[in-house]
């Protein structure tokens, strides 16, 4: 027998009581039958409704066949009578955010005539792909619309039509549907084929947001926030504008500016600090004294610099000029060398420390993840 929805009978039923009807032991908990249920299982591109079945949690709700099954994580007795409590702030702000998406995904069809392909909904918040591209400006429109449309506080409707009311619709849906099709009507604005709870007026959205968007499979795919979602979106973005004001010691307006001037001073300051240990190397390189062995050297340049010091020492030695700089555990490392082939000792020598590069037989160039100690004992020996 099939599982009486009671979400389909009243979306907003947050308590309701049902007989257990099965319960078995399944890999990750205890999978409960109900005779009926206000839990909406992960159907249709959104996740599963949370909440409790007397002491017990729900972790997850599924349908087949017309059948929901609770996932818990203890069991109940099959025949008794059980509480069930949905997580109503999770619940609902599903319930806002999908009615926000009917409304954005109706009125792209509607202006556009592109279609949803793809639809997520979950904690981290929803995503809707659509079967064609937009731009930044055309999101923004549909965006004032969107909201305009939860500001006119429109009627949400769901029910299923009779075959031949239903030949005479203008709907949307990404399926072939033929039968117990259930169609979710904002008034003005949208009519979709839908199983997914929804607020019954727009206004219980409070706002919707469009976060964000990305080229996807010859569509654009966007991000966006609704209700909850979007008010708790909009305290952190904004938490994080004051802290990054305070930081910078401007105006939140002015926050882009004044960041954009700070990475310019940062850029010119990194390319001064370059310029100053370039010049350290060449002193350091001048300084060389001529050896009939290695030259171990450790410098705080980049790679020019040590290429600059390979290159002296490489001329000043018989052996190996081993240029270093970083710390402990992550080196970058240039050796020059006029008598060993360096692409043959890489090979041999640098597993024992434990570092990798390559080049040409008398300059390489790598990493290495051995500490100044070790590197000080190898090339002496």
């Amino acid at each position: 027998m099939q599982t009486r929805k009671l979400y389909y009978e009243d979306a907003y039923t947050k308590v309701f009581e049902a007989k257990v009807r099965a319960c078995e032991k399944v890999k990750n908990g205890w999978a409960v039958e109900l005779a009926a249920t206000a839990f909406f299982p992960e159907e249709g591109g959104q996740e599963a409704d949370k909440g409790t079945l007397d002491d017990v949690q729900v972790l997850d709700v599924h349908e087949a066949g017309g059948i929901i099954t609770h996932l818990t994580d203890g069991p109940l007795p099959v025949g008794k009578t059980v509480l069930g409590q949905i997580d109503w702030p999770d619940r609902f702000r599903k319930m806002q955010t999908h009615t926000g998406e009917h409304i954005v995904s109706g009125l792209i069809h509607k202006k556009y005539g592109y279609d949803n392909v793809g639809f997520h909904l979950g904690d981290g918040g929803c995503t809707v792909d659509v079967s064609g591209e937009l731009t930044r400006e055309q999101l923004d429109d549909i965006e004032r619309e969107a909201n305009e449309a939860v500001w006119q506080d429109l009627p949400v409707t769901a029910r299923f039509p009779l075959a031949f009311e239903l030949a005479k619709m203008d709907y949307r849906s990404k399926l072939d549907l033929e039968r117990d099709v259930r169609i979710v009507t904002v008034e003005g604005v949208d009519m979709c084929a839908c199983c997914a709870p929804h607020v019954s007026s727009t206004g219980q959205i409070g706002l919707i947001k469009l976060l964000d968007f990305m080229r996807h499979r010859g569509g654009v795919r966007i991000w966006m926030k609704a209700g909850s979602d979007a008010l708790e979106d909009y305290r952190a973005r904004y938490g994080a504008s004051l802290a990054i004001s305070g930081l910078l010691n401007t105006p939140q307006p002015d926050i882009a500016a004044g960041t954009e001037k700070l990475l310019a001073q940062r850029d010119e300051l990194k390319r001064e600090l370059a310029g100053l240990r370039r010049q350290m190397a060449e002193s350091q390189a001048a300084a060389l004294e001529p050896t009939e062995g290695n030259i171990l050297l450790f410098a705080q340049t980049d790679e020019d610099g040590m290429r600059v010091l390979a290159n002296e020492g490489m001329e000043k030695c018989g052996g190996i000029c081993a240029v270093f700089s970083g710390e402990d555990g992550a080196y970058r490392f240039v050796m020059g060398s006029k008598t060993t082939d360096l692409r043959a000792f890489i090979r041999e020598h640098g597993p024992a420390l434990n570092a990798r590069g390559g080049g040409q037989s008398q300059m390489i160039s790598g990493r290495c993840a051995a500490s100044r100690a070790e590197l000080e004992a190898f090339f002496q020996s």
